[in-house]
């Protein structure tokens, strides 16, 4: 744990497979000081959330969100320069005083760039649990298989 994550115990442990309840407790006014608790803790704590909600669902498959957005980058981009295509054969146009082609054209590198990195970021996380042996899921329960392994109907 790192950063403000303490808060967020429950959902790293049911991220592993821990059964998570809650226990009601009995909590009583402060009754010396104030609180300490401000904005900036605030917006640690936020970006804390954004960190476990990124980890709990694409920890295992980072493609998945790098990809999304690096193929809507990319197909932003291509519709924009195919827009400035059509453009400049059937009007004429000139495209050189345009910031829509700069952005076209980054938008396309970007995409590129985000898929790229969605397919590294995919072979170190795979490279990883083959290296450290651990699953990449925990399997909790098993159901309708008999002692043997062999599945029964």
């Amino acid at each position: 744990l790192y950063g403000e994550m303490h808060r967020f115990i429950p959902a790293l442990a049911s991220w592993v497979g821990a059964k998570i309840t809650e226990v009601p407790v009995n909590h009583r006014a402060r009754t010396a000081g104030q609180s300490k608790y401000g904005i900036s803790r605030t917006v640690r704590v936020f970006l804390d959330l954004i960190t476990v909600k990124f980890l709990l669902s694409f920890s295992t498959r980072p493609l998945q969100i790098f990809g999304l957005w690096g193929l809507l980058l990319f197909g932003g981009g291509a519709a924009i320069s195919l827009y400035l295509s059509l453009l400049k054969i059937f009007a004429g146009a000139t495209l050189a005083n345009r910031p829509l082609l700069i952005l076209g054209v980054l938008m396309i590198l970007m995409g590129v760039q985000l898929i790229s990195m969605g397919l590294l970021a995919e072979i170190t996380i795979r490279t990883y649990h083959e290296s450290q042996q651990k699953p990449t899921y925990v399997i909790r329960e098993v159901l309708g298989v008999e002692g043997d392994g062999k599945r029964r109907a």
